[in-house]
């Protein structure tokens, strides 16, 4: 196949629309369903992304897609009763790969509703049946098990979009868009983020361990394949918040904290015992917790959470919020720019953060480098922008 004609491009009124093969084939099939547009876009940008977390660190990996940047993305580590519970897995038996998808779903559940996923080993049953519980609009991956599939092909009813990748795919060198009948044309990024990026480290403290060092390069590739500016926050194996397409640096790094406080949140004992009536949804449930943790809740707002609990319990206090939220410790933070000021550091601190990877060059790098020392980071600049536009 060498084209493929869609329904139609971003928006329902930008007809006609169809993606091509640069030269010989399109480099997939599609093995069920109808994908559209902006399905392609996250499709392509999510196998990459996973893709290249596996050849790095020769683990599964996953990535939750929604409008072309990731709200999680993750290898396959076992996860902590805890998290299984946090994560609504807790009645699943989880293979490494489906381990991957539910740290990158539960990553930032609420995001990632009706989210693209990519997988980069063949699909298993135990995947398959986590997928089949969620609210998704499609996946790419370079297989799938026999029984997988039909399990897969039974969501929305018959309609959930299949694509299946070539591994080997190579594209070509060069890149080209056309925006506003201009023709655009650069270098693919081909740089895939690893440990060579990680020798310069410029603070005091220079101790950097090896689950440190692997989430940073889970941030880096993370934030390869997410708009621009961005932020991301990792933490045992996981992305635990990313912000995406900021156009200033702090808002990125308060974004995509907000959300890694979050989700250290729903791990609290309290949330985690949260007793939601019979019959309850998924999405009926985050968004329940979501309400039950939010500072800015109406009085209006929280009586609907009679309507989904059992019972709602009293609700977490500042104080009591920040008192779990100091328990949350090495956490690494990914930028895909240099820091221009210390807010940034400042801001991640109160997030855990203990190791910092970004690209430096900012005139004021000496001040950023203080910050760092004064909470007594590790910090290493990598020299790699990683923009994406």
């Amino acid at each position: 196949m060498k084209s493929y004609e869609l329904k139609y491009g971003c928006n329902p009124h930008q007809k006609p629309a169809e993606i091509r093969a640069v030269s010989g084939e399109l480099p997939f099939t599609i093995v069920n369903g109808n994908p559209g547009y902006i399905n392609f876009l996250d499709a392509l940008n999510s196998w990459q992304l996973v893709k290249e977390l596996k050849t790095v660190l020769n683990m599964p990996a996953a990535a939750s897609f929604k409008h072309v940047s990731p709200a999680g993305a993750a290898i396959g580590l076992p996860l902590s009763g805890d998290l299984k519970k946090a994560y609504f897995t807790d009645d699943i038996e989880l293979s490494s790969l489906a381990s991957a998808y539910a740290r990158a779903r539960g990553a930032d559940r609420m995001s990632s509703f009706g989210d693209w996923a990519a997988l980069s080993d063949t699909v298993d049953v135990a995947t398959a049946k986590l997928l089949k519980k969620e609210v998704s609009d499609g996946v790419i991956a370079p297989g799938y098990a026999p029984e997988a599939l039909e399990i897969l092909k039974q969501k929305k009813g018959g309609k959930y979009n299949i694509i299946q990748m070539d591994p080997g795919f190579v594209p070509q060198k060069q890149e080209k868009r056309i925006i506003y009948g201009i023709e655009f044309v650069q270098g693919k990024n081909d740089v895939v983020p690893g440990l060579e990026h990680l020798k310069n480290i410029v603070t005091e403290n220079k101790d950097l361990p090896a689950q440190a060092q692997r989430d940073m390069i889970i941030a880096m590739i993370t934030l390869k394949y997410t708009q621009s500016n961005s932020v991301c926050y990792c933490l045992d194996g996981q992305v635990i918040g990313c912000g995406a397409g900021q156009q200033s640096r702090i808002h990125c790094t308060r974004l995509a904290g907000d959300k890694a406080d979050l989700w250290y949140l729903k791990q609290h004992p309290q949330v985690l015992d949260l007793k939601f009536k019979q019959g309850l949804g998924r999405p009926d449930r985050d968004n329940a917790i979501d309400l039950y943790l939010r500072n800015d809740a109406t009085e209006h707002e929280l009586a609907l959470l009679n309507d989904v609990l059992e019972q709602v319990p009293k609700r977490l206090s500042t104080n009591e919020k920040a008192a779990w939220l100091k328990k949350m410790q090495d956490v690494t933070l990914g930028s895909d720019a240099f820091f221009p000021f210390r807010d940034n550091i400042d801001r991640a601190y109160h997030s855990g953060v203990k190791y910092i990877v970004q690209p430096g060059g900012s005139v004021r790098e000496e001040i950023v480098i203080k910050a760092c020392n004064e909470y007594v980071m590790v910090m290493a600049l990598t020299g790699l922008r990683l923009f994406h536009h």
